[in-house]
């Protein structure tokens, strides 16, 4: 949360403020995006500028593709139970899809993006709405037992419709492990 928190209020906000400082944009121009951050820096800071933006997006382009690449990849094992077939497939078609967004228009890249983004947003949606009820029962014993001055823990035997889902052992409590 820290870094989408840094990300969208504080480095957007800088580059926003030096962009309107640097009397640079001109409102439906052709200069946009990271060109104009890059012409605005420079007008402000000297050449360095434009050399530093390049690196900043650099990494800032190379980690989002490991973390993403990290996320997917762990999401896949989960689902996959480590099928190293699966794997080997998801590798390649990341690194085509890498390929592919570094040759392609900006346009297109942003299109697909937002594509992306609204199926995993309809995924997430979907999970969230078939956990809800379970959500919503589970939250309700704890606010019960922090109302009655326990501390709240979670007893897997007073929800056995969820037996079938909860790996054996792992909601066990501390009392009856000793």
């Amino acid at each position: 949360m820290l870094g989408v928190f840094m990300d969208t209020i504080v480095i957007c906000s800088a580059t926003v403020a030096i962009i309107l400082m640097s009397g640079e944009y001109v409102p439906h121009g052709e200069v946009t995006g990271i060109e104009l951050t890059q012409l605005a820096l420079t007008s402000q800071v000297g050449d360095w500028g434009g050399i530093f933006v390049a690196i900043a997006i650099f990494f800032f382009a190379f980690t989002s593709i490991i973390a993403n690449y990290s996320y997917a990849e762990t999401n896949l094992i989960f689902l996959e139970h480590n099928h190293k077939a699966g794997i080997g497939i998801f590798r390649v078609i990341v690194l085509g899809m890498v390929m592919f967004g570094a040759l392609s228009s900006l346009p297109t890249v942003w299109a697909l993006a937002d594509v992306s983004m609204g199926l995993m947003a309809i995924v997430n949606l979907i999970a969230i709405s078939l956990l809800s009820g379970t959500v919503i029962k589970l939250a309700k014993d704890y606010n019960k037992q922090l109302a009655a001055g326990k501390v709240p823990t979670f007893d897997s035997k007073d929800y056995p419709e969820l037996h079938s889902q909860l790996e054996e052992g792992i909601w066990d409590n501390t009392k009856e492990q000793k």
